[in-house]
């Protein structure tokens, strides 16, 4: 195989001088182009195939090559994606979709200096919790709060500063593991806790806890199931009465919720999650949670319970490794005046996909329709219909709970499912939608109204690219 017409870089790199591009980042992209080329040719000659013999041809396939591979250089990996999967708290798109006022704060806050650690009124150093502290406690009925990066770091803090060198009884029914191979037992491990299990996978009484408690015993602690649920012969025990074990003994008790539910699902029938200010209530004396889930907010580990318990966890070197930025502070406090104005229904995304009405969600399929159908008013390039399905909530919150949905089916003669959702996939901007039964499924619950006819004018592009 003569590989000797393929272009060299230098005469890529003077052809390209005049263009005004990074040189040292142009020679890169070249190299790398010249580089696939000749990956591809010795493809084709493995398998059979003629080879290109035209240098030009060749030459101009390299120039088109390098500026790509040059534009992909430069450009930020990181961008907004279109979510039409219906999942509402998808972990691989980011999770929870911030409030107008949440990113409005951290614009604010990012354009230039803040008062971070700043007490304006007496001019001394403050704290940068101070601005989310009393909002927690007002929200949620506890008597103090911390805030950390995320969940993990929440329950690692708690239980580094609380049962360290000690042991904490949890229930076999709640050793999970989550995304990312974060598993409790682990985490306990790292954190120098000895774990003590109790009870059965789907059996766990009071006198389990009770006669497991020791000397060296130093915490119970109760975990949210998070991603799944135990049905059928199950028996738990509530949080006050494990609460109650936990004072009459002298050691903390602790709830991790994980999701962290503010606004009242359970009662619009969405789920059965408890309100993160009920456990509180019930006893509790630390309940660790996150601000990204159920809450609608950005990524933190929230740490409430009581002052005595949260003075100690805030003493803890490790707070400083794990603290939250200027950022999630501006983007956490936004959310939090949100939840006391009473408007998380209106103003928050996450809270107002979960429970978008049903009579809704058809009128925004029907308007997706009607995008698509004026994309393509004789249905040359594909045909759109409106069904019935379910949509998720993910993020490891509300387990098995189905949501309602009215969703759209997009099918075309010119191009297989697959390759339509991977060509949406790779577009500009990327859309994220799924395959049912060889059709391209589209849920607006997770779309914005600019989405809508953005999606509309994506898919009708590559379907007539493939027509052609």
């Amino acid at each position: 195989m003569d590989l000797s017409m393929l272009p060299k870089v230098d005469k890529i790199l003077l052809a390209l001088e005049k263009e005004g591009l990074n040189q040292p980042l142009l020679a890169e992209s070249a190299k790398e182009a010249v580089e696939r080329l000749r990956e591809s040719l010795t493809e084709l000659h493995k398998g059979g195939q003629p080879l290109i013999s035209d240098r030009g041809l060749l030459f101009a396939q390299a120039l088109t090559l390098t500026r790509d591979i040059y534009r992909a250089k430069v450009r930020p990996s990181l961008k907004a994606v279109i979510n039409a999967t219906g999942v509402v708290l998808h972990t691989n798109l980011g999770r929870a979709p911030l409030a107008a006022e949440a990113v409005a704060a951290v614009g604010d806050i990012a354009r230039g200096y803040c008062n971070l650690e700043l007490a304006l009124e007496t001019g001394k150093r403050g704290s940068r919790y101070s601005h989310v502290v009393q909002l927690l406690k007002d929200i949620t009925g506890a008597e103090d709060a911390l805030v950390v990066n995320n969940n993990a770091a929440a329950v690692l803090l708690v239980l580094d500063t609380l049962a360290k060198r000690g042991e904490a009884i949890v229930s076999r029914g709640q050793l999970v593991e989550i995304g990312d191979s974060f598993r409790i037992p682990d985490i306990m491990k790292k954190s120098g806790v000895r774990l003590v299990e109790v009870g059965t996978t789907n059996r766990t009484r009071l006198s389990d806890y009770a006669e497991a408690i020791g000397d060296r015993t130093k915490m119970i602690m109760q975990v949210h199931p998070s991603n799944f649920r135990i049905t059928g012969f199950h028996e738990a025990v509530k949080t006050t009465d494990l609460a109650a074990l936990a004072r009459d003994h002298g050691i903390p008790m602790m709830d991790d919720l994980g999701a962290g539910c503010i606004f009242p699902l359970a009662a619009r029938h969405i789920g059965e999650e408890p309100l993160v200010a009920d456990v509180v209530g019930s006893g509790a004396d630390i309940v660790t949670c996150s601000g990204d889930k159920l809450l609608g907010g950005p990524q933190a580990g929230l740490i409430l319970g009581r002052r005595r318990y949260i003075e100690k966890i805030k003493k803890n070197p490790l707070i400083r490794a794990l603290r939250v930025d200027k950022f999630t502070i501006a983007a956490l406090e936004a959310t939090l005046h949100i939840y006391r104005r009473g408007e998380a229904e209106q103003l928050i995304p996450t809270v107002a996909m979960l429970t978008a009405p049903l009579p809704q969600l058809a009128e925004r399929a029907e308007l997706l329709a009607a995008l698509l159908r004026r994309q393509d008013p004789k249905q040359q390039l594909f045909s759109v219909e409106v069904v019935r399905g379910n949509s998720e909530t993910g993020g490891g919150s509300l387990p098995g709970v189905e949501l309602p949905a009215y969703l759209l089916e997009v099918v075309s003669p010119h191009l297989k499912a697959q390759r339509l959702m991977a060509a949406l996939r790779r577009g500009d901007p990327p859309l994220m939608a799924y395959i049912r039964e060889d059709k391209l499924m589209l849920d607006p619950r997770t779309m914005s109204d600019a989405d809508l006819a953005t999606a509309a004018a994506l898919i009708a592009r590559y379907c007539a690219a493939a027509r052609k």
